[in-house]
């Protein structure tokens, strides 16, 4: 008798998982040149993206910098404590 193979998919897929966020927060100590510097040279933004998301951190107090896996989000949180930034992470759709 023939043996027959079914395929069954246990892996999630990652693009079907809630992906994370790392936030940045406004705080009293560090300049606004400073957040926008960490942001080009940490996270590679263009001067004109880090601009944008230190003035949001600024008006709106936080604001989302990076997406994607708890790991990475983890990373970016730990980066940004040793640049002396105040960070969290989240969930995306919490």
């Amino acid at each position: 008798m023939p043996q027959t193979l079914e395929y069954v998919e246990t892996n999630m897929s990652l693009s079907s998982a809630s992906p994370w966020i790392t936030l940045v927060w406004n705080d009293p100590v560090n300049l606004m040149s400073y957040v926008s510097y960490v942001f080009r040279s940490y996270f590679g933004y263009s001067h004109a993206e880090a601009e944008r998301l230190m003035l949001q951190v600024h008006v709106d107090g936080r604001a989302v910098v990076a997406t994607g896996s708890r790991e990475e989000m983890e990373r970016h949180v730990e980066a940004l404590h040793d640049f002396g930034l105040w960070a969290t992470l989240t969930k995306a759709d919490a």
